[in-house]
């Protein structure tokens, strides 16, 4: 991949957790000059593990050729739903850039706290792995997470879609989107509507 392409595009993923039993992913698909040219959704299980399996639906949904790389808000969605990016690389044979926007500590006592008897849930944690500081060109940090791609390509690429603030595009619009879709109808949209 040419992080330099003019005409690279991005399927950003985020979603959009309200406390229910579901939680609403949306995905879009977003050009280096920022044009929207696809969007697709999928639901997740609030507490469960089915998240990778949501993204690499959305992914599979797009049925797009032209989609270079995945930006994932985030690797732990609704209350401890732990995507597996490399899972997600593999199966999309594409490179995966995670976004987080805020230093932590880490969740894995919380994990324990809230899933006592879950060591793979544990597990699935740790092996995601550290998270790289980035400094984006707006001022703020990002800290990131890269598959399939190295650092300093994933850190110039949520450079090259960052506009102003700490958020890449493609993930701030699906962030949008979801939280549209959940606040307009109450919940997800139904799989038959997709």
């Amino acid at each position: 991949m040419h992080v330099a392409k003019s005409g690279l595009r991005a399927l950003g993923i985020a979603e959009s957790y309200s406390g229910r039993e579901q939680s609403t992913l949306a995905g879009v698909v977003m050009r280096k000059d920022l044009r929207i040219d696809g969007a697709a959704f999928a639901r997740v299980t609030v507490g469960g593990s089915d998240a990778t399996d949501a993204v690499v639906r959305i992914f599979n949904r797009l049925a797009r050729r032209d989609i270079n790389l995945l930006m994932i808000s985030g690797s732990v969605i609704a209350w401890y739903n732990i995507i597996d990016s490399a899972a997600v690389q593999d199966a999309t044979d594409l490179p995966v850039i995670v976004t987080t926007y805020e230093e932590s500590g880490g969740l894995a006592e919380e994990i324990r706290r809230h899933f006592p008897d879950d060591d793979a849930r544990l597990a699935a944690y740790r092996r995601l792995g550290d998270r790289t500081p980035v400094r984006l060109h707006s001022g703020y940090t990002l800290f990131i997470r890269s598959y399939g791609l190295s650092i300093e390509d994933a850190a110039r690429l949520c450079n090259d879609f960052t506009r102003e603030g700490r958020m890449p595009e493609p993930v701030r619009v699906a962030r949008l989107i979801a939280r549209g879709i959940v606040r307009s109808s109450g919940s997800a949209p139904d799989d038959h509507d997709r």
